[in-house]
């Protein structure tokens, strides 16, 4: 089903269950959230506008915690996406934080948020599943 299963299709083989869970939330995120500028705006209205524009932005990516990924995503959705991904909630949202500002920085390269976002999420898929496999 569209990226979601593409994109975890990408990841999940040779890079870990857990890498692969995440590289699904993320994607299951975008979707749901409406693309990037639909998730930026999650964040900007969960109060942590400066640091996902940051992650937009061409300067260093700030950091984004467990804690407060459950906070603008709300506990409901993250075990939502949890379940679903057969993942624990804490973990699916460590890996969210540690993940999510990248991708967000890598879907955005010329510090903007791209209007409409399925052509660019599409083309960056290539540039996710390079942050799921080093090496």
């Amino acid at each position: 089903m569209g990226l979601l299963d593409q994109l975890t299709g990408m990841l999940s083989g040779g890079g870990g269950e857990g890498q692969g869970g995440v590289a699904g939330a993320v994607s299951s995120l975008l979707e749901s959230q409406g693309g990037v500028a639909g998730l930026v705006e999650k964040f900007q209205q969960g109060g942590l506008g400066d640091v996902v524009a940051s992650w937009v932005g061409t300067g260093e990516n700030q950091p984004v915690s467990a804690d407060q990924i459950q906070q603008v995503l709300g506990s409901e959705q993250v075990n939502a996406l949890a379940s679903q991904l057969g993942l624990d909630p804490q973990q699916l949202s460590q890996g969210l934080s540690e993940y999510l500002p990248q991708v967000i920085d890598k879907l955005t390269p010329n510090g903007q948020v791209p209007e409409g976002g399925g052509d660019l999420l599409s083309q960056g898929l290539d540039l996710v599943k390079g942050l799921f496999h080093k090496g």
